[in-house]
């Protein structure tokens, strides 16, 4: 789709793009062959080499910084303006698992009906690969950079971006900028651009038990010997109630409910209630929410506390009389405006303890504070209004999802308002097996990066 008006240079930035499409899909294949999967430390710092090669090759000045944690990639470039635009995006991938799900290799990029199939190609290899291609053909065209560009690229948003805070911190001066466009984006279920301003915060614990020393045959331990998967279930069991409130005391003191703006965005928003209940064979949501306003709330405005897994005993074929020594599971804290991961874990603590639980050790996995951007900050404002340009529609506008990521130090720390521009849609598959990206929309994606790089220049 070009342009829903006339501009000339707008055409010959769609052409640049067309033309040199196939390049950038090489680009991605090499990007994406690099199994880098931070949950087991694989590939990482092989990664972080070929992303600061990549953006030398196309002309900016590039680093591998330390953390500590995964190392950061930082880049930067001159332009004609004074005004800065940063880019945050990450190189780490998800675990491929499971391998036998995959319909070809997952760190092989494999075309197929428009879609292109690999770990990462939509979160987040794609979306690095739509800004070096963006920024390419805008410099083509107008000769130059039209604006100072920054890169951000971190290894560790896919095992919580524990570190990122204090990175940010530290190299605050070195990133300061002027506006940040995120590290996603993408169409909706009807092939609406999709604006997300904000994300829920998160704290990822593991809560564990031992009992005993070895399992034991349940025959001669089971009336004698204490139990670790259920002295766990009944730690979990004090956590929540039955009608999805969370027990721990004190947990809901900080939230802050959404603004009139927030449910007035809400409401505009297309409702995707019977797409979601198709997609995963749902009769309903919680707790019979058939309100289109109030599930949209309750999705992305109300902390969450999931069972994420549990582990204990045996589950393997057949049946194993034993009575587990140990159990353990994870569980994320979904966490809204004005909560914090560490309120969590003090909470958390104090009401194990309260409840008869001190023998239940908790680790911490991670976390991140919730965050978002007032919907009309001008930097949103020109996202939106270039994405009619490019989509022909007007932009779904989610004032927060419910994911989670590190927001917070770009907005409160940098103080910049971050958009979302990319790639993406719903049947992408992110995180599972076949994760793909339409050519079409990565074509889009990138033709709205363009613009919002050449109109951000002339503010």
């Amino acid at each position: 789709m070009t342009s829903q008006h006339a501009n000339p240079i707008w055409d010959k930035i769609d052409a640049h793009i067309d033309e040199n499409v196939d390049y950038w899909i090489e680009q991605l294949a090499r990007l994406c062959a690099v199994p880098s999967v931070s949950a087991t430390n694989e590939s990482i710092e092989e990664c972080a080499d070929l992303v600061a090669t990549m953006l030398r090759e196309q002309g900016f000045d590039a680093e591998v910084l330390p953390s500590d944690g995964y190392p950061v990639v930082y880049a930067e470039g001159g332009g004609r303006s004074d005004k800065t635009l940063l880019f945050y995006l990450h190189y780490d991938v998800q675990p491929a698992d499971s391998l036998e799900l995959w319909d070809s290799p997952p760190f092989e990029l494999t075309e197929r009906d428009g879609k292109y199939y690999a770990r990462g190609v939509s979160d987040d290899k794609g979306h690095i690969i739509c800004r070096l291609a963006a920024l390419a053909a805008v410099k083509d065209v107008l000769g130059t950079l039209p604006c100072n560009i920054k890169f951000i690229i971190e290894g560790e948003e896919e095992i919580g971006s524990s570190n990122m805070p204090a990175f940010v911190e530290k190299h605050k001066e070195k990133l300061a900028a002027d506006a940040c466009i995120w590290e996603f984006g993408g169409v909706d279920y009807e092939g609406r651009p999709s604006q997300a301003l904000g994300m829920r915060g998160i704290c990822f614990v593991e809560l564990s038990v031992q009992t005993a020393s070895i399992d034991a045959h349940s025959g001669l331990g089971g009336s004698i010997f204490p139990n670790a998967a259920w002295r766990l279930t009944w730690a979990l069991s004090t956590l929540k109630d039955q009608n999805e409130r969370i027990l721990i005391p004190g947990f809901y003191d900080n939230v802050q409910p959404p603004s009139e703006r927030d449910l007035e965005l809400l409401a505009a928003m297309p409702s995707e209630a019977a797409k979601l209940m198709e997609t995963f064979n749902l009769d309903g949501f919680l707790l019979g929410i058939t309100d289109d306003l109030e599930w949209k709330k309750a999705a992305v405005f109300e902390p969450t506390c999931t069972i994420c897994g549990l582990t204990s005993g045996y589950q393997g074929l057949g049946s194993k009389t034993v009575l587990p020594a140990k159990a353990s599971a994870k569980i994320d804290f979904r966490l809204v405006p004005n909560q914090t991961p560490e309120e969590v874990v003090s909470k958390l603590r104090a009401h194990l303890d309260a409840n008869g639980f001190t023998d239940v050790e908790m680790t911490l996995h991670g976390g991140g504070r919730p965050a978002k951007v007032d919907p009309d900050d001008p930097f949103v404002q020109l996202t939106n209004e270039t994405a009619v340009a490019v989509y022909g529609k007007e932009p779904s506008v989610a004032p927060m999802i419910g994911g989670s990521g590190p927001n917070y130090p770009f907005i409160h720390t940098l103080g910049l308002p971050l958009v979302a521009a990319g790639v993406g849609y719903p049947g992408s598959q992110a995180h599972a097996p076949n994760e793909n990206m339409r050519l079409d929309y990565f074509l889009l994606g990138t033709k709205h990066t363009a613009r919002v790089i050449e109109q951000f220049a002339k503010g």
